[in-house]
């Protein structure tokens, strides 16, 4: 055990001596390990966060919840478009034939886009408001969470078509202020007041705005059949979806097998037609995006391998001179009963130890750089511990490589031969 610290503790002396020797030569030598655990890991640490971004995103769709629309989200959007255009609309009928009929289903939920309008409370205003219409079960699908005293529509107000509404944080910021809460002041949409009772959580840094709310004015359908124009004109006005919440312990494949069969009995297809609307799971954008990272990932690990590359035979022409200028003194080490393993050990260690301070410089440049980015952009890009861990493995690596023939060849000099050089 001695014989060991005696090693490491001689082999980072050394290490530190190169390093100290020649400054200028050093650097560059270690330039190429740096900027490799940089590609690599500055990469990784950019997707990963990336990637817990958007996942998060992501789990607000639910993964126990079914889509359903015209368009698939396995396709181009560009590839089949007036195709998928002249599908029709999903009915309030064949909402209402999915809750009576679907057995693994725990909530059913539809919602419907009525075009842009004009929000207007006292003077102030806000124009091209994305308004939209659901029905109750959908505070449960798009788990809506609210600001304040805010809440959902109760069963009384959404049957009866009370005149309330829901609005994003940043409808409600642009038309009252930051000092005026909005609850339970009244509106005027479309000639129509309507009081204000939730105001819906901000999405917060999400890349993915999905199921983002921030910018839309909600009411219940029953106040949308009845007081405003649920057949709007415009690109998308007018168009439907519907949301499907498996119950607990409910396969989603045999849950979309239950509402293929619904919907294409309600909407009389023959069994030959084409099933004409798209049923869509969290799984699919998840694996679009395994793929994606996946590439980002790989990309990274190519540049960081070229630069490490770089960097390891520029180590290995530092260990060569080293244990070329050292050669008597290994000998004389030899002669004095030094193993071979010794020496062996003892230059790996060296080499090891240098590529360590490469990558660890290499890190700290991430390290910077991440803060400055989510100083500057407020987006969170983080350098992990595991990420770390593997920079560090990484450079250990490297040295062992680069310095492995360096150490074999002094570990196989002549005690002699070489206290005679």
């Amino acid at each position: 055990m001695r014989q060991i610290i005696r090693i490491l503790s001689e082999g980072a002396a050394q290490a530190w001596q190169q390093l100290m020797a020649n400054k200028l030569r050093s650097f560059l030598s270690l330039l190429g390990i740096t900027i490799g655990i940089f590609c690599i890991i500055g990469v990784k640490s950019a997707v990963n966060s990336l990637e817990d971004n958007i996942r998060g995103s992501l789990a607000k769709l639910g993964n126990d919840v079914i889509y359903l629309s015209k368009f698939s989200w396995t396709e181009d959007p560009g590839q089949n478009f007036w195709k998928w255009m002249r599908r029709p609309n999903f009915t309030f009928q064949e909402y209402e034939r999915l809750r009576a009929k679907l057995k693994g289903a725990s909530q059913v939920g539809l919602w419907q886009y009525l075009g842009d309008k004009t929000v207007k409370w006292r003077s102030s205003s806000v124009e091209g408001v994305p308004f939209m219409s659901v029905t109750e079960d959908c505070a449960e699908i798009f788990r809506l969470e609210f600001d304040g005293d805010g809440r959902y529509y109760s069963q009384a107000e959404y049957y009866n078509g009370a005149d309330v509404c829901i609005m994003g944080a940043v409808v409600a910021e642009s038309l009252f202020g930051e000092n005026v809460d909005p609850i339970g002041k009244d509106i005027n949409i479309s000639g129509r007041k309507l009081k204000v009772i939730g105001v819906v959580k901000k999405s917060g840094k999400d890349i993915l705005k999905v199921m983002n709310f921030d910018n839309v004015v909600l009411i219940g359908y029953t106040l949308a059949r009845r007081g405003f124009n649920v057949r709007a004109k415009g690109p998308w006005a007018g168009t439907t979806s519907l949301g499907v919440r498996a119950r607990e312990g409910v396969d989603l494949e045999n849950l979309k097998d239950e509402i293929t069969g619904v919907l294409r009995s309600e909407r009389r297809l023959k069994p030959r037609e084409e099933t004409n609307f798209a049923l869509n799971t969290l799984t699919i954008l998840s694996g679009l995006f395994d793929s994606l990272f996946g590439v980002i990932n790989m990309a990274g690990f190519v540049i960081g391998v070229f630069a490490l590359l770089v960097g390891m035979f520029s180590v290995a022409n530092i260990m060569f001179v080293s244990v070329k200028e050292r050669t008597n003194i290994i000998g004389i080490k030899m002669a004095l009963g030094a193993k071979r393993w010794f020496i062996l050990l003892e230059i790996l260690f060296e080499a090891i130890v240098l590529c360590v301070v490469g990558g660890a410089f290499g890190l700290l440049l991430i390290w910077s750089i991440t803060e400055i980015i989510t100083a500057v952009i407020d987006f969170d890009i983080h350098l992990s511990l595991s990420n770390m861990l593997i920079g560090v493995l990484t450079s250990v690596v490297v040295g062992m490589l680069s310095g492995l023939i360096p150490a074999l060849q002094a570990s196989r000099m002549d005690p002699v031969e070489a206290i005679r050089k």
